[in-house]
């Protein structure tokens, strides 16, 4: 079942308001545990995790920045 305009908009303003700081916060934590690492690994390591998270919510976020294609369009 496909989420409505209004459904993926809110889903997507939770995810940005809420889960992006959470996720952010997590992997700080865990990489904190981690003893420092060589420069290009830790490079490595930063940019997959700053790219995996929106791979999950990839369908929440696709078509929300546009005009809500269940509107009438004489409003």
């Amino acid at each position: 079942m496909a989420l409505s305009y209004k459904a993926r908009r809110r889903w997507s303003l939770f995810i940005l308001l809420i889960g992006l700081p959470a996720y952010i916060g997590f992997v700080w934590w865990v990489l904190s545990l981690v003893d420092r690492l060589p420069f290009l690994i830790e490079l490595v390591v930063y940019v997959f995790l700053g790219v995996a998270w929106i791979l999950p919510f990839k369908a929440v976020f696709l078509g929300v920045g546009q005009a809500d294609p269940d509107a009438d369009p004489e409003e």
